[in-house]
Order: structure tokens, then sequence, then C-alpha cells
């Protein structure tokens, strides 16, 4: 998409988009919400990815049967939204969790690395030579969102372009569902949430502005922006990749962004089971707080 072209789609999209329909409110932590008008999941999903890089992550570094273990607890718990990437090497772990589970029953999330470093190899394929990996590993047909992985600015678009049009035609054959960006800039997040390309993002928010990339403030119109623009919403950092270290301050986070940040999916990397209690006990009690 050449720069005027995409000027052009962007001023339009800011009138024309409409919003995602609306559902009934529940108080169950892990009701169904609408990511996109195709892909329903828990409003609670799984994040996979923390300290990753290299085809390593927390949960990678596990035991490996621990690992499995917390993936199916977590599924157990109601929790249907998996969230991978390339760079975490997590993909055969999930897999192995959600072995014999029904494949409608879950969401799987993956991202493709297109910059320098982060996995072990030089060479940065096509979606269409990579996504058929990541259907291996997951011992999968389909996946439902693929999304580039890390946009950290305003350039992201004219830099990863080249993957637009192969995850378009991949949507179109139905082995995706829906494409998008993980943002990790405040100026990446602001061209995601009005582009006409992106189906689905990744936003870095929470109240004690703790690993973001801008300020509580400054990320809740961005949000905004991006569901009148009918872009399905993912919340990471919720808990401030850990920094957020206490009951109390966990709680008031949770409450923060389950309450006021407009988003639709929260992934937490959870590492242990108590991390998973915790979590779906104060997302609940923020919900029954909204319901009076």
């Amino acid at each position: 998409m050449k720069r005027r072209q995409f000027l052009e789609t962007t001023l339009a999209s800011l009138t024309a988009a409409p919003l995602l329909a609306s559902q009934e409110f529940s108080t169950d932590p892990v009701a169904q919400v609408q990511l996109t008008p195709e892909i329903s999941c828990s409003r609670i999903g799984f994040g996979t990815g923390v300290h990753g890089g290299g085809r390593q992550s927390n949960i990678t570094r596990m035991d490996r049967a621990f690992a499995v273990d917390l993936v199916r607890y977590a599924y157990d718990c109601g929790i249907r939204f998996f969230d991978m990437a390339d760079m975490y090497g997590s993909h055969s772990i999930v897999a192995e969790a959600l072995e014999g589970k029904p494949r409608d029953s879950y969401v799987l999330s993956s991202k493709i690395w297109h910059q320098r470093g982060g996995i072990p190899e030089p060479e940065r394929l096509s979606a269409e030579e990579i996504v058929p990996r990541f259907l291996k590993e997951l011992k999968t047909d389909y996946l439902d969102v693929v999304q580039l992985h890390c946009m950290r600015n305003a350039e992201w678009v004219q830099e990863h372009e080249v993957q637009f049009e192969p995850l378009e035609r991949l949507k179109k054959k139905g082995i995706i569902r829906a494409h998008g960006v993980s943002c990790h800039g405040h100026d990446a997040a602001q061209i995601a949430a009005v582009h006409p390309w992106v189906d689905v993002m990744h936003i870095r928010i929470n109240p004690e502005n703790k690993v973001m990339s801008a300020t509580w403030d400054e990320t809740l119109p961005v949000i905004k922006k991006a569901k009148e623009n009918g872009k399905g919403v993912i919340m990471m950092k919720v808990l401030g990749e850990g920094r957020i270290d206490t009951p109390e301050a966990r709680r008031a986070s949770t409450f923060a962004v389950t309450q006021k940040s407009g988003g639709d999916v929260m992934i937490i990397g959870f590492e242990k089971r108590q991390h998973i209690d915790e979590f779906l006990t104060n997302v609940t009690d923020a919900l029954k707080e909204m319901a009076h």
C-alpha cells in the first residue's frame, strides 16, 4: 500500500468503520467476547511470551510437564485464548496441552518475527512460507490470528507491508481468520488503530505505566479509536510483566483494565496455577462491581 493510498483509506476509516456489536454484559471472567466479527474468545487469554526471545520464554524454560499442565489447567478454568509467537518457541507446548480438545473450543494466536535478531535464522521468509510451519507445530489446520510482531514506530507500514498481501491471501483461503500487529510503541499503536489492513492489535496497558509504550491516559484514547474502527484489541502487560508485584497492586491494576480500558481480551503470562486463580477472582470481582 502506497503512502498516499494509506492516508486516503485511513481518513475514510475514521468515519466509515462501525463499532463491533455490543454483547450482553456478563460477570463471568471467561465469558466469550467478540474479538472480530468472525472470532469469539474468552475475555482472558494465556500469554506465553514472558521474557521471550530466540524461541524461548519463561514457559519453555519450565519443566515441560509442568508447563503443559499449566496450559491445561487454564483451559479447564475456561481460558480459551492462547497467545504465542515464533519468537517464544511455545507452539509445541500449547499443542501438547490442547491435544484432544475440540478445535472450535479455543482460539490460537501467533506472530511472525520479521526484524533483525529475535529468532535464530537470518532469513525472513514470506508469511506463506512461515505459517505452514506454525500449523505443523500447533497440529492444526488453521490459525485464528496471525500478527506481525513488535511494531515499534510510525514507519511499520512501510517497513513490513511486504507481509500484508501474503497474510491476506492466507486469510482468504481460510488458513488464518484474522491478521494484524502487536504494538510496542505508541506511534505504532496509533497507526494500527486506524489502518484498514489491521483486524486485531496488541497494545500495552496498565494504570501503573509499567513496561508501557505511553501513559495510561495516552493509551486509553488509542484503544477507543481502535474499537471505533472495528479492531479487535488484545491487552498485554496488564500486570506489568510481573513488575506489578503485590496482591493489592495486581488487584488494582486488574480492576482498572477490566473496568476502564475498553479493550477485548487481557493476556497474562501465567506461571503458576495460583496466578490463574488470583486473576480469575480479581476479574470476577471487578465485573461484579461494574454490574452494581
